[in-house]
């Protein structure tokens, strides 16, 4: 496990000491949690970004909707 230095400004610092001391953590641990969340949300941004290209670039053809909206149907008439 590697260590880092950052600075922030004072107020910054005292928020994140009252969450870490309400949360019962340490500042390593609030951190690590905070950029894995923050990781995680950019992965996932950028997976959903993909698959929107995909659909700009191969777009649904008029058969596919149609098979689609047709097995909607279907699934809702077995409930």
């Amino acid at each position: 496990m590697a260590k880092i230095a950052i600075s922030l400004p004072d107020e910054v610092l005292e928020s994140i000491e009252r969450e870490c001391k309400a949360r019962g953590e340490t500042r390593s641990e609030f951190f690590r949690k905070a950029v894995e969340a923050f990781l995680r949300r950019e992965r996932e941004r950028e997976a959903e970004e993909q698959y929107i290209r995909g659909y700009q670039l191969y777009p649904e053809t008029a058969e596919e909707i149609a098979l689609a909206e047709a097995i909607e149907r279907e699934q809702d008439k077995a409930k």
